[in-house]
């Protein structure tokens, strides 16, 4: 199978959506881009987990469970598919990288695919989604998965083909993590299905997701300033 026409098509598409002659969106996606500005929104998803959960074991295999995303997701990315099929970064692909706008000189490691940060945020997103079954917390998620991801493209660090990849993997990530907590949670747990206009099936709250979509906006309004500066 010729899968040239696809690379090229990767390419043809990264260059088209990648960066900009505007500082303040290159300002803009390069604070959205760190880990770092969404502590505020991981320790609001804590907040949630641990005034819905009366345990602390209950909470401690939220966590616990959480970390397998990333463990599972970064691991697959950074340690499996980087190192086997070494395709360049964009920012680092000597046939492109000139034609490619980084911002403040950051070009990141050599090889990009598949993207850690679209597997990290798309496994979490997806793991909370079925853990809380509410549907703004589900739209926040995916939402804060997806501009992640943009903003890597956006800084030359991935080929959409990369997330696209990390995405599907992501997805593989929270599912295994969630079947994980599903199994250890029953047998410590009884299982109740909560039928309220306050709380999810899963028994959550619907005011903790709302303060978890306050974060996720606040954030947002957060990094627009940081860009204007």
């Amino acid at each position: 199978m010729n899968i040239q026409p696809i690379i090229d098509f990767d390419r043809s598409l990264l260059l088209m959506l990648n960066g900009s002659d505007n500082l303040f969106y290159d300002n803009l996606m390069a604070v959205l881009t760190s880990g770092l500005t969404w502590i505020p929104l991981y320790l609001a998803l804590l907040v949630a987990v641990i005034k819905n959960n009366e345990k602390i074991m209950q909470i401690l295999l939220v966590v616990g469970c959480a970390l397998l995303c990333v463990v599972l997701a970064d691991g697959g990315a950074d340690f499996l598919a980087k190192p086997f099929f070494q395709r360049w970064r964009p920012s680092n692909d000597p046939m492109i990288k000139h034609m490619v706008h980084v911002v403040n000189g950051v070009r990141g490691g050599d090889y990009g695919f598949f993207s850690a940060h679209a597997a990290n945020t798309f496994s979490l997103a997806l793991f909370f989604s079925l853990l809380i079954r509410n549907r703004l917390l589900t739209f926040v998620m995916v939402l804060w998965s997806l501009l992640n991801c943009f903003t890597r493209i956006y800084l030359g660090m991935h080929y959409p083909g990369d997330i696209l990849v990390g995405l599907m993997w992501g997805a593989v990530s929270g599912i295994v993590a969630y079947i994980a907590y599903r199994k250890v949670y029953y047998r410590m747990s009884p299982k109740i299905k909560y039928v309220s206009s306050q709380y999810s099936s899963t028994g959550y709250g619907h005011a903790d997701v709302d303060n978890v979509a306050i974060v996720f906006v606040f954030t947002l309004l957060y990094a627009v300033l940081r860009a204007l500066v």
